[in-house]
């Protein structure tokens, strides 16, 4: 078993566990159980950093074993300096869930960890596989844990908010499922997504393959105007199913923009670039506007990750490579800075039960700790220098600029908006007198909550002020994708 393999059924193998002999009476246990798994899951990622060859784009610690050999259907995983960093943000932000949902969860809780411990490995299949039924597998895999920790661990509405979730994006990935085995055909009997990238299409079949590809991305991403779901998704969610939600499966829809649509179909994502700024500058412009007026923090945070999320894809559709690097760090920085923004509110809401803005006010008088934290989150929301939030948009805008200045000067204005909804919400949420007894009576942060927002707190200030090793590890993969995409432009 190689490390990717190691990386993705470590987490599953002690969910499994989790569910077959975790039972309430052992609560304690349960969790103790989870969170050395967790933590586990995460170490065994780091050798992937470690052992990463800088200056190449060739895929790393690839394994390829026959699984359906009938349809030639392989056990295919490699990854590269586009999904490398996406392996060890998803197992860490697991640990930084297990901690979180440690006394929020009282009711099956084995079933619980378990789900967060199998959807984590499931995940990093995604960034791993190369065999495209393998990623189809894990992409739809990911539904099944993200819709049980809604369904029943969620809020008042959660069976309707679980299955508009379940309905938007299965139905989004089943013309997916065509353009793959389109694809199959085309190249001859195999499910190689490397090979399917030097596949001689026209244009009409070029077409068909990005949109379809695009109804399944852009409804997970989400992108404008198929992101309705997310913000009646994230109401609804348990905290830890926020955070996972925001810091990572919406990252899922970006990164196959670059795995599949851009290599395969490049042509076309040439010719649809337009369509594609469009609806990111739509989603970074509009969709700010709409955060500025909810009264709902969760609300309001999942909007701001649609507008964040649109600077992904208008990076990535600038075919250059400060836009298509910007667009990488830009989401890994969401990762950390979404997962803390709901884990904050989730803080909050453990001690109000409340997601109102209006049922706050003054928290900093009664937990200055937790204010601190919760400033430092606001403002790398912000893209804030010397934050993770602001490394990316600064890339994205700069490529916007290199290849249109007015287009740069759009997403540039967006940023107004980002900081008018975060320092708003910061100021009736946080600021001013205490407002009510409920605010009155809070207590700071424990030594739990304190070690799970201190975690993300390094995280965001280390890639804020040293972006080297993020920047430095996608460089070469980001050049190769370039190279090839404007290879077959010119063809």
């Amino acid at each position: 078993m190689g490390l990717l393999s190691l990386a993705i059924w470590t987490p599953i193998f002690f969910g499994l566990f989790l569910l077959a002999f975790g039972r309430d009476e052992q609560a304690g246990a349960v969790r103790w159980l989870a969170l050395v798994g967790a933590v586990v899951s995460f170490l065994v990622t780091l050798p992937l950093y470690g052992g990463f060859k800088l200056g190449t784009a060739e895929m790393q610690f690839v394994e390829n074993l026959p699984w359906i050999a009938r349809f030639n259907v392989n056990y295919h995983l490699g990854v590269d300096g586009i999904s490398l960093w996406f392996v060890l943000l998803t197992a860490f932000i697991n640990v930084v869930v297990i901690i979180a949902s440690w006394e929020s969860i009282t009711e099956r809780v084995n079933q619980y960890m378990a789900s967060f411990m199998i959807l984590s490995g499931i995940m990093i299949g995604v960034f791993c596989a190369l065999d495209g039924i393998l990623f189809y597998v894990f992409f739809e895999a990911t539904l099944i844990p993200m819709y049980l920790i809604i369904g029943i661990w969620g809020g008042p509405n959660k069976i309707y908010a679980a299955f508009k979730f379940f309905l938007y994006t299965l139905l989004g990935s089943l013309l997916m499922l065509i353009a793959l085995i389109y694809l199959y055909t085309k190249s001859g009997g195999s499910f190689d997504v490397t090979a399917w990238q030097n596949l001689p299409l026209g244009a009409t079949a070029q077409t068909f393959i990005f949109f379809a590809f695009f109804s399944a991305f852009a409804v997970k991403v989400p992108m404008w105007p198929v992101h309705t779901w997310l913000p009646d998704v994230h109401v609804e969610a348990p905290t830890g199913g926020s955070a996972v939600l925001a810091a990572i499966m919406l990252k899922l829809g970006a990164y196959g923009f670059l795995r599949f649509s851009l290599p395969i179909a490049p042509d076309a994502a040439h010719e649809w670039a337009w369509l594609m700024i469009t609806f990111s500058l739509i989603a970074v412009i509009y969709v700010g506007l709409v955060a500025m007026v909810q009264q709902d923090m969760k609300k309001l945070v999942a909007y701001s990750s649609v507008a964040h999320m649109g600077f992904v894809t208008l990076g990535f559709f600038m075919f250059n490579d400060l836009g298509v690097s910007g667009g990488l760090v830009q989401m890994i920085a969401h990762g950390f800075v979404s997962g803390a923004m709901f884990l904050c509110i989730g803080v909050l809401y453990d001690r109000v039960h409340s997601r109102e803005i209006a049922s706050y006010g003054g928290v900093v008088n009664t937990m200055p700790r937790f204010a601190a934290f919760a400033l430092l989150f606001a403002m790398a929301n912000c893209g804030l220098p010397a934050t993770a939030g602001f490394v990316g948009e600064w890339m994205v805008i700069l490529g916007a600029v290199k290849a249109n200045f007015w287009l740069g000067f759009a997403a540039a204005s967006a940023l107004i908006f980002g900081a008018a909804y975060t320092l708003w919400m910061y100021k009736r949420v946080y600021l001013g007198p205490v407002a009510n007894d409920d605010v009155r009576g809070l207590k700071d942060i424990n030594a739990r909550e304190f070690l799970m927002l201190s975690l993300l707190a390094i995280a965001v200030l280390w890639m804020g002020v040293y972006p080297k090793p993020f920047t430095d590890v996608m460089d070469s993969s980001v050049a190769g994708l370039l190279k090839h995409v404007a290879v077959s432009k010119l063809k």
